[in-house]
């Protein structure tokens, strides 16, 4: 059978057999749910950052459990530096570390998640009860200027790429500039470069989802014109919604759902809502207290503070989920529900009001059914979009 088709059978199996409506919590016990973007310390799955334990992480394997959540894209993420031949070397060895950190989990504990490399190794791990990970990377900037370490990437099971991060690269420009950062060499593109095009191609023939997130613009509508499969934003907001760099144009939302895209809706407090210049110096203030090295601090002293950060929702309201469902609601309105999707980006800044870890994931379900989303709607929402996407693009890589 092929591929999509069987993921169209998997997906149709968990239909209610009645018109009945199930409790919100059954509602949502009977999705297959994906979060698209799970960020990840290098430490993961050493004694400092146990996945198997319920721990100061937001996202573990008995979090999963308790929030009902089935495949996860664990991120590769390595920031953009500047564009030498040190910076690149040193970018591939922290992608290095990354993949040695799921890898780590993987092997640690096979009996209860496992690697998925296309849509129909996640239906068939799910049906044997097996939380499933698949591997995003965010910035393409470790695979090198050659792209030679595409293959390597692809083989240890990458199936999405964003092409950039903050800073543009040579592959594509931005949403976010660094040319004022001190020493940073900056390529200047209008949008994707001859090299990214290339990228693009070679992720097509792969079978590799291109990720617009964090992107430029005119990057993202060029990537979503040039791929030869639908596009995915991983972790985005609405720019309508809220004016924020990281946030998507109507255009560019138009442009990746016009290809049979998804944008996947981020569930970022300040993506998402104006911080007022007193918030944003309480927030300072606290940074500089904790004075953390993100890169190795402790899981327990991440916690802590984002603890201390959600606090000063007290007195600065956050975002909650209401405000997620309303750039879920904008998206489904513009282009229509099999473009939207939910990603956390838990680990790397993510958390509102009600969401502030993968096990509270039901409470996203409870307000999409307040406001009126069927159970099919839902579905499509929560992973279905996603996986038919992935399913595309794994189809045309096949072809």
């Amino acid at each position: 059978m092929p591929r999509f088709a069987l993921l169209l059978l998997t997906c149709a199996c968990i239909l209610p057999a009645q018109a009945q409506e199930p409790a919100s919590e059954d509602w949502h016990n009977s999705l297959i749910t994906v979060d698209t973007h799970i960020d990840i310390p290098i430490s993961l799955a050493t004694y400092g950052a146990d996945p198997g334990i319920y721990g100061p992480m937001q996202v573990d394997i008995p979090k999963m459990h308790e929030g009902g959540l089935d495949i996860g894209f664990f991120i590769v993420y390595v920031a953009q530096a500047s564009v030498t031949p040190v910076e690149y070397e040193l970018a591939y060895q922290r992608a290095q570390q990354k993949f040695a950190g799921i890898e780590r989990m993987l092997a640690r504990y096979p009996d209860r998640i496992r690697l998925a490399r296309n849509p129909e190794e996640a239906s068939q791990l799910l049906a044997e009860g097996k939380l499933v990970a698949a591997i995003g990377i965010e910035n393409a900037f470790p695979i090198g200027p050659n792209l030679e370490h595409l293959q390597e990437f692809y083989e240890r099971g990458a199936r999405y790429i964003s092409l950039t991060h903050f800073g543009h690269n040579d592959f594509a420009s931005s949403s976010s500039s660094r040319g004022g950062a001190e020493g940073y060499v900056e390529p200047e593109h209008d949008g994707l470069s001859d090299t990214g095009r290339e990228l693009i191609r070679r992720m097509n023939d792969l079978g590799i989802m291109v990720d617009v997130s964090h992107t430029s613009a005119a990057s993202t509508i060029q990537a979503a014109e040039y791929s030869r499969a639908p596009v995915i934003a991983s972790h985005s907001g609405v720019k309508a919604l809220y004016d924020h760099s990281r946030n998507m144009t109507d255009a560019e939302i138009v442009a990746v759902a016009n290809g049979g895209g998804v944008i996947q809706l981020v569930a970022f407090d300040t993506y998402m809502r104006d911080v007022s210049e007193p918030n944003r110096e309480a927030m300072n203030q606290i940074r500089d207290e904790f004075d953390l090295d993100f890169s190795s601090a402790s899981q327990e002293l991440l916690y802590e503070y984002r603890l201390r950060l959600a606090e000063l929702g007290a007195q600065y309201p956050r975002a909650n989920i209401g405000t997620l469902v309303d750039h879920i609601d904008y998206v489904v309105e513009l282009v229509g529900v099999d473009h939207a999707g939910i990603s956390s980006d838990f680990g790397g800044g993510g958390g509102v009001e009600g969401w502030d870890h993968i096990g509270q994931s039901a409470a996203v379900t409870e307000e999409l059914i307040s406001r009126g989303y069927t159970q099919e709607e839902v579905e499509k929402i929560w992973g279905g979009n996603l996986l038919r996407v992935w399913a595309e693009v794994e189809a045309l890589a096949n072809r």
